[in-house]
């Protein structure tokens, strides 16, 4: 992980799409690239239940202010159709209170 210390993090989960398994893994390591280039994003998890086949996406910020310009930038605005959601996503953001690891 970076040794930028995080302060908030978003996690976005219900993660739907009827593409098969390897389509979504294909597409979401061929963005990683321009999420690696979000300003004050410290590190992003990508995770699947492999019982529901729900996608869900764990984004650790430096700032309440890098996150609100990624929320309204184009990638944000672009992953319904890149992986072709069936329906809106859950969005929860908390605070970072500590870390176990610097």
């Amino acid at each position: 992980m970076s040794s930028v210390r995080p302060t908030i993090m978003l996690i976005v989960r219900g993660l739907k799409s009827d593409l098969p398994y390897e389509e979504l893994e294909r597409r979401y390591k061929e963005r990683m690239p321009q999420f690696r280039e979000v300003p004050g994003l410290v590190q992003k998890y990508y995770s699947v239940d492999e019982s529901t086949g729900e996608w869900a996406g764990i984004y650790l910020w430096d700032s309440e202010e890098s996150l609100a310009a990624y929320l309204e930038s184009d990638l944000r605005k672009t992953i319904p159709s890149a992986y072709e959601l069936t329906e809106p996503p859950r969005v929860e953001r908390f605070p970072i209170v500590d870390v176990l690891r610097t």
